[in-house]
């Protein structure tokens, strides 16, 4: 089993525990998988690759193919649980993750399912993958201090971090968790999408699209702005993403100086997971009323006026809190939570 698949495996096994979720007596065929990858396995990719080039036709291990592709994670962990219900493997780029938990509450929504797994993995830090971005000119030059190098927001901000993990939810029905005794810890209320369809790298500059994302999620959680007390941003400490999010925060909002922070800057940037875990962090601020702070932050950026919560996090009670992904591509997503 490929490290993208293991990753994703093990967080669905702590997430049924987490839950509470026996087995052994629910119905199966009841129970779904939604769970992403952004990239697939790209460390044995890799190396069939140069498997090849070395040693020419023949050489390469005959499940190549399906241990790579973007769909085995989701595949794997259903495996590994004999769950029979809805079974799908999102891949968005940056916003696979909570894509994935978007499309977990529609399947739940419309009754195919009662429960679903949903989230992200991912493991690419690879020779060719950190050779693109640094081509690209994305990932940070921090060398010398890398603790400090993920400084999402701040002015002297100049890439992010690669990082790698999986995170899966356990979501389930109202009436799905009331019958098993479950005591919820936040409900996933609403999800919304949109597309910059401006290019394959950079994001709509004036974050127009993103901001209707954030717009149509809380219109489809029956609630207002207002309503939301806490972003957690997709903050990836690039000058472009950072610059972009707080035009599409400050439009959103109607420029209300709402809490913000990118968990981004203490755990790097997990690509396909991030979407997930960032939803995980949301549910946690809202059930223990403590918001993540944006650490790393010493210069204050003109170009990004926002309250990150610098440095420290800040105990906050709040009922609603948003959590925001933005994919290249221009895929944007956006999850809504609200506390149990």
């Amino acid at each position: 089993m490929a490290r993208v698949s293991q990753l994703a495996s093990s967080a669905a096994i702590e997430a049924i525990k987490d839950a509470g979720l026996d087995l052994n007596i629910e119905d199966r065929t009841r129970i779904g998988c939604v769970i992403g990858s952004a990239a697939g396995d790209y460390t044995f990719l890799e190396e069939a690759a140069a498997r090849f080039v070395k040693m020419g036709p023949g050489s390469v291990n005959p499940l190549t193919v399906p241990r790579v592709i973007s769909n085995m994670p989701v595949c794997n962990a259903a495996n590994v649980l004999g769950i029979h219900g809805p079974n799908l493997g999102v891949s968005a780029a940056c916003t696979t993750g909570t894509h994935s938990i978007g499309m977990a509450l529609g399947l739940l929504r419309s009754g195919a399912a009662d429960v679903i797994l949903a989230g992200g993995a991912e493991s690419t830090i690879t020779p060719l993958v950190l050779d693109s971005y640094s081509s690209m000119g994305v990932l940070s030059s921090f060398n010398d201090n890398p603790s400090m190098a993920s400084r999402p927001f701040d002015l002297n901000r100049d890439g992010f971090v690669m990082g790698e993990g999986s995170c899966v939810l356990v979501l389930e029905t109202l009436e799905h968790a009331e019958k098993r005794g479950a005591k919820s810890i936040a409900i996933l209320k609403g999800f919304g999408m949109t597309a910059d369809a401006y290019g394959i790298a950079a994001p709509e500059p004036s974050g127009k699209w993103a901001a209707t994302a954030m717009e149509n999620a809380v219109k489809d959680a029956q609630l207002s702005m207002d309503d939301i007390g806490y972003v957690n941003a997709h903050g990836t400490s690039t000058k472009m993403n950072d610059k972009t999010e707080t035009l599409a925060i400050q439009k959103a909002f109607n420029n209300r100086n709402v809490p913000v922070s990118s968990i981004k800057s203490q755990i790097g940037h997990t690509l396909g997971a991030a979407g997930a875990i960032e939803a995980a962090a949301c549910v946690l601020a809202l059930h223990n009323g403590i918001l993540p702070p944006t650490i790393n932050y010493e210069t204050p950026d003109p170009e990004c006026p926002l309250d990150v919560i610098p440095n420290k996090a800040r105990a906050v009670k709040i009922s609603a809190a948003i959590s925001n992904s933005f994919g290249f591509g221009g895929q944007n997503g956006v999850l809504v939570f609200t506390k149990a």
